[in-house]
C-alpha cells in the first residue's frame, strides 16, 4: 500500500498548484510529482481536444500522442466518465501499446463540470501494481485538480 506516499504527495500537490494558472505548468509539475513520489514507468496527462485525446504533460518515455474516444484505457476512461483499473494491459481488449514495457495501468478523469477536459494515465512495468486505494488516491488528487481548472475558469484546453 502507497497510503503514507499519497497522504504526502496529495498534499505537495495543492501545494504546487497554490497560486499557479497555467494548467500546462501545473499539469507538467504534477507529473513529476507523481514520477518522483511512486517511481512509475510513466505518468501524463491526455488533454481533451476536440474528439480526441492528446498528449500532455507526461515524465517518461515517448507516448502515443492521439487516442480517439473510446478507444484504449484513456479512450475508455474519458468515454465512461469512470477511472480504469487494469492489471494486465494485455488482457485489456483495445489496449494501445504505446509502450511494450507497460504491463498494468491505471486512468483516472479529470472533470470540470461534469466534463471530462483530461486523463491521468499511469503505467506500470508490474503486473497488478494498482488497486482500488490507487483509485481512491488518484480520484482524489483528480479531484483537487478539476477544482484548481474550475478556479482559475479553465473549461477546456
Amino acid at each position: 500500500m502507497r497510503t503514507k506516499q499519497y497522504h504526502a504527495m496529495l498534499s505537495q500537490s495543492k501545494a504546487l498548484l497554490q497560486g499557479e494558472n497555467d494548467p500546462i505548468a501545473g499539469l507538467a509539475n504534477l507529473a513529476a510529482l507523481l514520477k518522483e513520489t511512486f517511481h512509475f514507468f510513466w505518468v501524463g496527462f491526455y488533454l481533451v481536444k476536440g474528439n480526441q485525446l492528446v498528449l500532455g504533460p507526461f515524465q517518461g518515455s515517448v507516448a502515443c500522442s492521439r487516442i480517439a474516444f473510446g478507444k484504449g484505457v484513456c479512450g475508455t476512461a474519458w468515454a465512461q466518465k469512470k477511472s480504469q483499473l487494469v492489471p494486465d494491459v494485455e488482457q485489456f481488449e483495445g489496449h494501445i501499446a504505446c509502450s511494450s514495457l507497460s504491463r498494468s495501468e491505471v486512468v483516472v478523469p479529470i472533470l470540470v463540470n461534469k466534463n471530462v477536459v483530461a486523463v491521468l494515465d499511469i503505467d506500470s512495468m508490474q503486473l497488478n501494481d494498482f488497486d482500488r486505494n490507487d483509485i481512491t488516491q488518484l480520484e482524489t488528487l483528480s479531484g483537487i485538480i478539476g477544482d484548481w481548472l474550475i478556479a482559475w475558469n479553465v473549461e477546456h484546453f
